[in-house]
């Protein structure tokens, strides 16, 4: 009998609805504390999870939810370039 795979499950910053990972965008802090986008989801550092839609990530930035789920602050030019990154 074959095993049935579990899918990762994680919640989106903005909306707050559970979802597939594969969904979602990942907002990852290096080490270094580098705030950039991870498309393979496999870079090291502390991550955070965003539909691919304009008005999650407006949430997720209204609400300061990115800046807390990265625990750093986030400047104007990086929320810009996520912002084109994202909403594609």
């Amino acid at each position: 009998m074959a095993r049935v795979r579990k899918i990762p499950q994680r919640m989106c910053l903005g909306c707050q609805e559970m979802k597939n990972k594969k969904e979602l965008v990942r907002v990852v802090r290096t080490p270094e504390g580098e705030i950039l986008i991870d498309p393979t989801g496999k870079k090291s550092g502390r991550g955070a999870y965003i539909c691919p839609s304009a008005d999650c990530l407006n949430q997720a930035i209204k609400g300061k939810r990115l800046e807390k789920a990265l625990s750093h602050s986030v400047s104007q030019e990086i929320l810009e370039s996520l912002k084109e990154k994202v909403v594609t």
